[in-house]
């Protein structure tokens, strides 16, 4: 018990290091000036949370774990597969019921999060499954976004049409990117990746008569719930969801959905991933990663398993895109740059 009591503790002190300067402390703008006001509540809240899973329910759970005995020593504790469901169920409820009692900036800020961890699970195809090192994951990214404003402008789709060919189109073009990549490895294909995320911006800034240039594209409708919009107007002729529902207009109505939307498209995310990784396809990703010329000799194709990472994992970035676009109203190509892509491949690499 004394060592569960001093992991709490230490677990609540690391957390409050961690937390405090986030969400601890609020800029507050006044007039001119800007005033850090602080917010202790969730602070606090969070702090206690940690304190009592460490204290009380972990050692509980870990009670549970089945040991397997390995020569003389014993093997790494291994949850089992109902109490490791039961877990994810658990976080995916709580995810889901948060944003009813969080403040709406936080929640605004879990959204983009739940964004990054779609992208961070499409690149964790192509680098930590496949081994590929892709700098221009980025381009993916930008491919799926102006996808969906240029369907809605340009032919009036809306989201929820627009999502599947935002993620075939990101999809197409990382089969397209996979050709010239076939025979490179390391730093040659970091290289070529980097170009093409590169050549999209360029793109996306000289192709101004589709694109808009630099200022992007701007009016772009946020996804519909029953096909009603979550605005305050819907267009002529319409009704919007809080006029069908009989409801007083709230804003935070249309934070709260967004963040709903971007938590079932990263829970979907994850799920096809993993299903894809236990497949026999997820196997050969592995082998490839592993050894090149010992998977070539087992018989297996290095292009077509390269074809399919770059192919999946650009998908996964598409259907992201999309969503940004809607959730932002507006894209330019300022919002696809390299470092965008550093900062999904720092996901990657940090997520083990």
């Amino acid at each position: 018990m004394a060592e569960n009591f001093k992991n709490a503790i230490f677990a609540a002190v690391l957390t409050a290091i961690l937390t405090i300067p986030i969400f601890g402390l609020q800029l507050v703008r006044k007039g001119a000036q800007t005033h850090i006001i602080p917010d202790w509540d969730l602070v606090l809240m969070g702090i206690g949370a940690v304190f009592i899973v460490q204290l009380l329910i972990r050692p509980y759970i870990f009670n549970k774990i089945s040991l397997r005995k390995r020569g003389a020593g014993w093997a790494l504790p291994v949850l089992k597969p109902r109490t490791v469901n039961l877990l994810i169920l658990l976080v995916v409820v709580v995810a889901a019921i948060w944003p009813f009692f969080g403040a709406r900036a936080h929640v605004d800020i879990a959204t983009l999060v739940l964004i990054y961890v779609m992208l961070g699970l499409g690149l964790n195809i192509v680098v930590g499954y496949a081994g590929l090192l892709d700098l221009g994951f980025v381009g993916f990214y930008a491919v799926g976004a102006y996808t969906y404003a240029l369907l809605f402008h340009w032919a009036g789709w809306g989201f929820w049409a627009s999502l599947p060919m935002a993620g075939a189109m990101a999809a197409f073009f990382g089969y397209i990117l996979g050709f010239p990549v076939l025979r490179l490895r390391g730093d040659y294909l970091a290289i070529v990746t980097l170009g093409f995320g590169e050549i999209i911006r360029l793109l996306l800034i000289n192709l101004s008569q589709w694109t808009g240039g630099p200022d992007g594209i701007a009016n772009i409708p946020k996804p519909t719930l029953l096909g009603h919009a979550m605005t305050r107007r819907a267009p002529a002729g319409e009704e919007t969801f809080h006029q069908m529902m009989g409801w007083a207009y709230n804003s935070n109505h249309v934070v709260i959905y967004l963040y709903l939307l971007a938590l079932a498209l990263a829970v979907i995310t994850l799920l096809v991933s993993n299903r894809l990784i236990r497949m026999p396809l997820g196997r050969t990703w592995e082998a490839l990663r592993e050894d090149e010329i010992a998977c070539r000799s087992l018989g297996l194709n290095p292009t077509n398993i390269k074809l399919s990472a770059f192919t999946l994992g650009a998908m996964f970035a598409g259907i992201g895109g999309a969503f940004f676009a809607a959730r932002q109203g507006l894209v330019n190509p300022e919002s696809f740059t390299f470092i965008e892509s550093a900062l999904i491949l720092a996901v990657v690499v940090l997520g083990g």
